[in-house]
């Protein structure tokens, strides 16, 4: 079964005696109930409550690992070390050495994704290079459940942590208290004003490249992110969506014809009416 080593990974090691508050008080994480077996997803948002930042997070010792994409480690480290003041906290970044990512009978010893366990999947993470199957296998896993990453598909400060699932990963933690942008994150949960959400969607023939629009009588709707043959990810208006569906308006993503389906590890479902998606 699939081991994929992705080589653009890389990870910051936080230590010190605050490491834990300085991090629980700072990002989306929930850290004091991260055990110790089990790696989660995280984000340090803006003021506005977007992601300006995105992880996964892992306790390693006495401190914290956290793994970004290698393109972010240098921001990120940045930003961290901003907030630090006088926090007895101490920040190191390794180069780049990429992770490994396995799953099923591969799987192993290793801290698992929460993101993947939501959907009944044993995957592990671990730094290094330990596999060498094709991350094609990796992105149609994440497809298939539900799986965003930015970059992919979706560009940093552009979207909330519900747009991307953190309130049902693993990755939004709603009784720690105050951090970065939980304010408006807090009020969008308990109003349940989160329109856009992760769909997998699915073509009649394959799909047109990331960035197309998926639109419904003409009205877009979002646009494709990962795409491997007839199958992607999108972050959609899933009122918009549920409109189309429930009066039989024929989805397109480009000019292909496409089905969406929210994942089902989720429980959502999508709005029939406007009214419906308010509630």
């Amino acid at each position: 079964m699939p081991a994929v080593f992705l080589k653009e990974r890389s990870f910051i090691h936080v230590t010190g005696a605050e490491a834990e508050a300085f991090l629980h008080n700072l990002i989306t994480t929930d850290l004091v109930s991260l055990g110790a077996d089990e790696v989660r997803p995280g984000a340090l948002l803006t003021p506005q409550g977007k992601i300006l930042f995105d992880f996964m997070i892992r306790r390693d010792g006495a401190g914290f690992l956290i793994e970004t994409d290698t393109a972010q480690q240098e921001g990120l480290l940045k930003r961290l070390t901003m907030y630090r003041l006088r926090a007895k906290v101490e920040f190191t970044a390794t180069e780049a050495e990429g992770v490994t990512v396995a799953w099923a009978d591969e799987a192993g010893e290793g801290p698992k994704d929460s993101r993947f366990l939501k959907a009944g999947v044993a995957l592990t993470r671990v730094a290094g290079q330990h596999g060498h199957d094709s991350e094609a296998l990796y992105d149609a896993l994440r497809i298939a459940n539900g799986i965003a990453v930015s970059g992919r598909d979706f560009p940093l400060q552009d979207a909330f942590p519900h747009d991307v699932l953190m309130d049902l990963n693993g990755g939004l933690g709603f009784r720690k208290g105050c951090y970065i942008g939980q304010e408006v994150v807090s009020r969008m949960h308990h109003r349940g004003t989160a329109r856009r959400r992760v769909v997998t969607v699915r073509g009649n023939a394959d799909l047109p490249s990331s960035g197309a629009d998926l639109t419904a009588g003409g009205k877009p709707m979002g646009s494709l992110g990962s795409v491997v043959g007839s199958k992607g990810l999108a972050i959609i208006r899933i009122d918009r969506a549920g409109e189309a569906i429930a009066a039989g308006t024929p989805i397109l993503a480009g000019d292909v014809e496409v089905s969406v389906s929210l994942p089902a590890w989720s429980g959502l479902t999508f709005p029939a009416s406007a009214d419906e998606a308010s509630a």
